[in-house]
């Protein structure tokens, strides 16, 4: 039996409220962790009896709550963003409430632990932002802010790889190395963003020392369709292998489109993860 983990991101559910019964599926179908899309009107992660009942629900399932993605936006609904979050925005009362939205996600660490935090660096630029929204001067000061609040609950801050200028994989690494004075942050490869911009082998050289989780996911090269791998165009075999080079041992999280079949794309999910191990172990 493999010993990595394989996680399911409830980014699966999005245009839906988080239930127990959405837990329940994705333990049905051979998945042991979940990542935690937290993001309205998806996840009320601001309101404690929510939290309580989802932390009831991971128990009786047996689900572990490997990460948290912090929220994105002011709501997320059939795909479109309304008022989006940026850590790294000029304006100082913007960068100031994605940073309190991204703690009141990380709350939930008081009750159940958590590996990550992974944040967007960010908007990215499918979202047509305004450069004053991507600023890295204030992304250092969020992030700094956050990794205290994230280490105090025995969190690690993961940065999303993502197409702006300042989420590429070697400008991440560069911030992390050279700019910020927090000490334990690392990334979280997206392979499907990754793909977007460029060269995904290239791509994981360039994290390969700061890469501690993943989001699974596939495209053509052309939109962030969120598809499960093996339907896109990104070279899964080479790129696995490429993992292994770099004695990469965290988790796959599958990170896939919201579903009205979410059930369908749980199974075609599970013979992913099956060719993935068999993959890694040849």
């Amino acid at each position: 039996m493999s010993t990595r983990t394989f996680a399911i991101s409830t980014h699966l559910y999005h245009d839906e409220r988080l239930c127990r019964d959405h837990l329940v599926e994705i333990a049905a179908h051979g998945f042991e962790a979940i990542e935690l899309f937290a993001n309205r009107p998806h996840t009320a992660y601001e309101d404690p009896a929510t939290m309580d009942q989802i932390v009831e629900s991971l128990s009786d399932t047996a689900l572990r709550l490997h990460s948290i993605h912090a929220p994105i936006a002011e709501e997320l609904r059939g795909g479109r963003w309304k008022g989006a979050y940026s850590i790294a925005s000029a304006e100082a009362s913007a960068r100031e409430q994605a940073v309190t939205e991204a703690r009141a996600a990380l709350s939930i660490a008081r009750r159940v632990p958590v590996n990550f935090l992974v944040v967007h660096v960010g908007v990215p630029e499918s979202q047509n932002a305004d450069p004053s929204v991507n600023r890295a001067d204030a992304a250092r000061r969020s992030i700094e802010e956050l990794c205290q609040a994230a280490e105090s609950l025995g969190v690690r801050l993961a940065l999303e790889v993502m197409p702006n200028a300042l989420s590429t994989p070697e400008r991440l690494a560069a911030f992390i190395e050279d700019d910020l004075d927090a000490s334990d942050v690392g990334i979280c490869f997206d392979f499907g963003h990754a793909h977007l911009m460029g060269d995904v082998l290239d791509a994981v050289d360039a994290a390969s020392e700061h890469l501690v989780t993943t989001h699974v996911h596939d495209n053509a090269g052309r939109s962030d369709d969120h598809l499960l791998p093996f339907e896109g165009s990104i070279p899964w075999d080479p790129t696995l292998m490429a993992l292994q080079k770099i004695g990469f041992e965290g988790a796959f999280v599958f990170e896939l489109a919201a579903s009205a079949n979410p059930r369908h794309a749980l199974e075609r999910a599970a013979q992913a993860r099956h060719r993935f191990e068999t993959l890694l172990t040849t």
